[in-house]
């Protein structure tokens, strides 16, 4: 009798500690974390977040979360979501595949996160993915455009954010070879799935003109030779699917050699204010001084973002005067911008999930195809495509480094689809009324 009472004792205690069990933790994740509130109190939602505050890719992209975090400062002063503030926790993962593995775990079993939210970088956010989706962790608006987040069926809790590569890939391909018909192309990409999604997409158009596919590693900030090579090669243009460090080491690179090609840069490295930054800290770095407006004069860049520039447009202005509120001293680049309209997004996302969120209402949420806002063109969320933006605007920078259009917003697949122009209406701030009831 003894013996059994023991017994039994035994997995009454092992029933209390198997519900006592938080994300991470070995009770199997999954559904059962999905449809918990983990993270959630009657006052707070604790969301987290790995981001390069140092490192190769932490010029430009440390500024993401800063953005980020003022608009979280405005969610909590008008009274947060549904009666909650957020609680947003950023962890440093230096662009560090192994660190990024180490903070994330961090976030899920110490911090006890709600939600990943704009997780940073296509190596680094990799490492993750099956991690935080083993636990039931909504992983939302990861902050790249890998091909990777958009996989409902392997990865149920990831959702993309920005346009993905392949798509991205397309669109300059098209635009570079209705352009540029006869010129010979160069690529010089990350040396992950940045550079082979994109090159799947350029291939489609322009895959006859290429002259030479150079790649880079994010830990070598020597790219001579890599553009060396796209000279001797005489490439015309050169394709750059770079993080903004490494677009400006590029156009230093191929100056210090007397190279002089047609820049066309993708949206993750082509902010000009971030840019003329790197340009001017990079050549100070080795004793030199430059003029980054003439250096990216006629570049060309893609974008699915308002350019922060054009002041006329509704999101501007409003992000402006969170900008003007908050953070007034940093400067209002499209990479900060990015952070902003990124946190936002997330904003719409929990309030969709109603007032008492799980990890699964908020993953319906972001499926239900609902979530509106600054984007140039529509996300690709709903049941079956965890895709974020589906297309993007062609710009080039103009001398005194403000932007112009040079090809309205279109449309496209990550495949084979044909590439459409977008003209759909985007809802305005008022009509979003993120704080309001």
């Amino acid at each position: 009798m003894r013996t059994t009472r023991t017994v039994a004792g035994i997995a009454v205690l092992a029933l209390a500690l198997s519900a006592c069990g938080g994300a991470g933790e070995s009770d199997g994740g999954g559904q059962q974390a999905a449809d918990s509130a983990v993270g959630v109190t009657k006052d707070a939602v604790v969301i987290g977040t790995h981001q390069p505050l140092t490192g190769p890719a932490a010029p430009g992209y440390s500024k993401i979360s800063v953005g980020a975090r003022a608009v979280y400062q405005a969610i909590n002063d008008g009274g947060g979501i549904n009666g909650r503030k957020i609680d947003y926790k950023v962890e440093d993962d230096g662009y560090n595949p192994t660190k990024t593995v180490e903070v994330v775990k961090k976030l899920v079993l110490q911090d006890k996160v709600f939600a990943i939210v704009g997780g940073l970088g296509t190596p680094t956010h990799s490492k993750v993915v099956d991690y935080l989706n083993s636990e039931g962790v909504p992983d939302l608006l990861v902050s790249s455009g890998a091909l990777a987040w958009d996989n409902p069926q392997k990865s149920p809790m990831t959702f993309g954010y920005q346009l993905d590569y392949a798509r991205e890939g397309k669109i300059q391909g098209k635009y570079v070879k209705d352009t540029f018909a006869g010129k010979k192309i160069g690529y010089f990409t990350q040396n992950d799935d940045i550079g082979r999604d994109t090159q799947a997409g350029l291939d489609q158009f322009v895959k006859d003109q290429t002259v030479a596919r150079q790649g880079y590693d994010s830990a070598n900030t020597d790219v001579t030779p890599q553009l060396s090579a796209l000279k001797a090669a005489g490439a015309e243009v050169v394709v750059c699917e770079c993080i903004p460090a490494f677009t400006a080491l590029a156009i230093l690179a191929a100056a210090k050699i007397g190279y002089k090609p047609q820049f066309v840069v993708s949206s993750i490295g082509a902010d000009p204010a971030t840019l003329s930054g790197l340009l001017q800290d990079f050549a100070k770095r080795g004793g030199a001084s430059v003029s980054s407006a003439q250096l990216l004069n006629g570049l060309i860049g893609t974008g699915y973002l308002p350019d922060v520039a054009q002041t006329s447009d509704p999101w501007v202005a409003y992000f402006k005067g969170i900008h003007d509120k908050y953070i007034p001293k940093e400067p209002l680049t499209n990479t900060l911008f990015y952070g902003m309209v990124q946190a936002y997004t997330f904003g719409q996302a929990l309030k969709a999930a109603g007032p008492d969120p799980t990890r699964q209402k908020i993953v319906d949420a972001m499926s239900s195809g609902a979530l509106k806002g600054p984007g140039l063109t529509p996300f690709g969320f709903s049941k079956d495509s965890h895709s974020g933006y589906t297309g993007a605007y062609v710009f080039k920078i103009n001398p005194d480094t403000t932007t112009t259009v040079i090809q309205p917003p279109s449309v496209t697949d990550r495949g084979t689809g044909a590439i459409t122009p977008y003209s759909g209406e985007r809802a305005t701030p008022e009509q979003v009324n993120l704080l309001g009831r």
